[in-house]
């Protein structure tokens, strides 16, 4: 009988967590792929690098909603199952409040195991390809980026800029600065140009204009009644190094036993390549760490802050109070979780303290369970 009232609050708990989680998960990577639009309609690029990077978001979404949705959902069923007298059953059949705790304790470490592996591997891999497509990405719709009176420098070593554009498409009084190398560019003035296709490259269409050359220090300049500007396999002016939340974590702690010099011959790499490790940058790898390692830790302790409703039942009078410091009590520990990691710092030293922090909140919380729920004071 213990066997299935287990597995119906699984059953309840989980349910209702996978629900609350993509359903809220789905609601904001909609608004966020929203915003994803001005990757297409003001960078000019192709649909499918914009339905792409905006379904490579999704993963990052649910991880940071994973642990709040965690902590909601059981906190939910229990205050359900109370007000419903089915903890009494619980009780009634001889399930013991702290084997009742010990319980969810195991279901937290498989759910433990499913953050990190999302925070370690899942995200940093699908953030990394999502950035891929932007960095590999041409601007295909390049009439869509050009603002005006805006300098546009979407496109890589090409500034244009137009004074007004208007419903047929037509820019007027255009500027086009495009830069051939470090020393050697073209500065190109028309007063009406319109953007076209050829042979299935873009083509800008200039007309009564003039262009200014400097090529080795010699300047040339021609004027034109009409002229063509070739935008053909020209990238966009995207960051093509990676950030360091696109490394993998394999690559975070190589880059931190290679700063700090540890002598780990698992984690020792000689041929260290990664243009993110330099000692400029070891706050944010440290950070980085600590956000895919060690927050996940809270998991536990967050499955355990629920429980305090099984403390009192709804009968006591002061029921209702430890049922608002209990969720507050949960959302103060996602919050502490998250800013925690502002406090990180370049001493292994001074981290310590914030790395054995979620253990020695879960080992109070565990005590102070084991005490109330197992021993018995009697009054003198």
């Amino acid at each position: 009988m213990k066997k299935i009232l287990y597995r119906k609050l699984l059953l309840d708990y989980m349910s209702f967590f996978l629900i609350a989680l993509i359903s809220s998960s789905t609601i904001i990577w909609v608004f966020q792929a929203v915003n994803f639009l001005d990757i297409m309609i003001e960078d000019g690029r192709d649909y499918m690098v914009y339905i792409n990077y905006s379904l490579l978001n999704f993963p990052k979404i649910l991880s940071k909603l994973y642990p709040f949705v965690l902590f909601f959902s059981l906190f939910y069923v229990l205050s359900k199952y109370e007000l419903n007298n089915e903890l009494i059953i619980f009780w009634n059949f001889g399930v013991d409040k702290f084997q009742f705790v010990n319980f969810i304790l195991k279901v937290s470490l498989f759910l433990f195991f499913i953050q990190i592996i999302f925070t370690s591997f899942v995200v940093p891999k699908s953030q990394n390809v999502a950035r891929s497509f932007l960095r590999d990405s041409n601007v295909n719709f390049l009439g869509n980026f050009i603002k005006p009176k805006k300098f546009n420098d979407t496109i890589k070593g090409v500034t244009i800029y137009s004074e007004k554009k208007d419903e047929n498409g037509y820019l007027y009084n255009l500027f086009i600065k495009k830069d051939i190398s470090r020393e050697n560019f073209e500065i190109t003035y028309a007063k009406k140009g319109i953007f076209t296709q050829a042979n299935s490259n873009p083509l800008l269409i200039l007309f009564d204009g003039e262009t200014i050359s400097n090529k080795n220090r010699k300047i040339t300049n021609f004027s034109f009644s009409k002229s063509d500007f070739l935008l053909g396999n020209l990238k966009s002016n995207t960051i093509t190094v990676k950030k360091t939340q696109e490394l993998s974590t394999l690559d975070i702690l190589q880059c931190i036993v290679h700063l700090y010099k540890i002598d780990f011959d698992l984690l020792k790499n000689k041929n260290l390549q990664i243009n993110n490790c330099r000692e400029k940058n070891l706050i944010n790898i440290l950070k980085e760490f600590y956000k895919r390692l060690i927050i996940p830790i809270y998991i536990p302790i967050l499955m355990l802050i629920p429980y305090f409703l099984i403390l009192s039942s709804k009968e006591n009078s002061n029921y209702s109070k430890l049922k608002l410091l209990t969720f507050l009590t949960g959302v103060m520990t996602i919050i502490f979780s998250e800013t925690t990691i502002r406090f990180i710092s370049f001493e292994l030293i001074k981290n310590s303290l914030l790395l054995v922090s979620p253990f020695l909140i879960f080992v109070f919380l565990y005590l102070l369970f084991f005490f109330k729920l197992t021993f018995k004071f009697k009054k003198i």
